[in-house]
């Protein structure tokens, strides 16, 4: 007859196992989170790593990467394959939603956005707060509104794409990456290269896909650990400055001047309400570290 020392020890390995498991399934959809919304205009990956616990991480890799990789090597390979999988699969019924039904996808991702600030004020006040932490914020927000505002109101130049660019792009990602809030499509946009070069990742076109992934690598590396030494010296004054960036660039792409019926409106805000409630709910599976 088995005591319940006994069961408890038979036990043990299943609920490890289940464990690993579950580490395994919130590293996949956090790197699917990161990948499908990495694309879209008005988004920024590095707010979706710093919500999913992903930003120390990714900053490690570019700051010391030998030694981020031995240490973290099986996060990486998975959030790496939930990338793959959200950028070239599930963004294509993204792109195609968007395309379709621009309003109530902008609605749905803004949604989910402002599902995230509840999770970013908590980690940005993790070390305390102080007026300069508000005083951050409100500089940030400023600062971003304005520049964003005038890419916007600037008319799209007349720039043929080309390798040259596209190594731009990358480096323009490779800012949103380790600044987080920052939105690299909203300028590309108004360069008018966006297009041209999302048609090209999404072909998987080497003239594209290779000066894309040296300018963003080249520039993460090159920036990470002046960013890092930032957030470690000035902690709750940069998560602050943060949210104010998230906000700022959140209200350039509201859809302020699209016509709606009555219908219309009740479908936005039913899209506003579940993306804020999904976003919510995912920003409490956070990408563990690993001993």
């Amino acid at each position: 007859m088995e005591t319940e020392e006994n069961i408890k020890i038979k036990e043990e390995p299943e609920k490890k196992e289940r464990s690993r498991i579950q580490k395994i399934i919130i590293d996949l959809v956090c790197g699917i989170a990161v990948g499908a919304g990495a694309i879209l205009p008005g988004f920024s990956g590095g707010v979706l790593c710093v919500v999913l616990g992903m930003y120390p991480l990714i900053m490690e890799l570019f700051s010391h990467p030998v030694r981020a990789i031995k240490k973290h090597w099986k996060i990486y390979i998975f959030i790496g394959i939930g990338w793959a999988l959200g950028f070239f699969a599930i963004s294509n019924l993204i792109k195609f939603m968007y395309a379709r039904f621009e309003v109530f996808t902008l609605w749905t991702f803004i949604g989910m956005i402002f599902g995230n600030i509840p999770s970013l004020y908590k980690e940005a006040g993790k070390k305390g707060r102080s007026v300069s932490s508000f005083v951050s914020m409100g500089v940030a927000f400023v600062v971003m509104f304005t520049m964003l505002l005038t890419v916007a109101l600037l008319p799209s130049a007349n720039i043929t794409p080309n390798i040259w660019w596209y190594l731009f792009s990358g480096f323009m990602w490779g800012l949103s990456i380790i600044i987080p809030g920052l939105t690299s499509s909203s300028i590309m946009m108004s360069l008018g290269i966006y297009e041209s070069f999302n048609a090209g990742l999404a072909g998987f076109k080497l003239e594209v896909v290779i000066p894309w992934v040296i300018g963003m690598l080249l520039t993460a590396a090159a920036l990470a650990r002046i960013v890092e030494y930032i957030f470690k010296k000035h902690y709750s004054e940069s998560f602050h400055a943060v949210i104010g960036i998230v906000v700022s660039s959140t209200l350039m792409i509201f859809p302020i001047f699209a016509e709606y019926t009555l219908v219309g409106v009740l479908v936005s805000i039913a899209c506003f309400v579940g993306g804020f409630f999904v976003a919510y709910k995912l920003s409490n599976f956070k990408v563990e570290g690993q001993d």
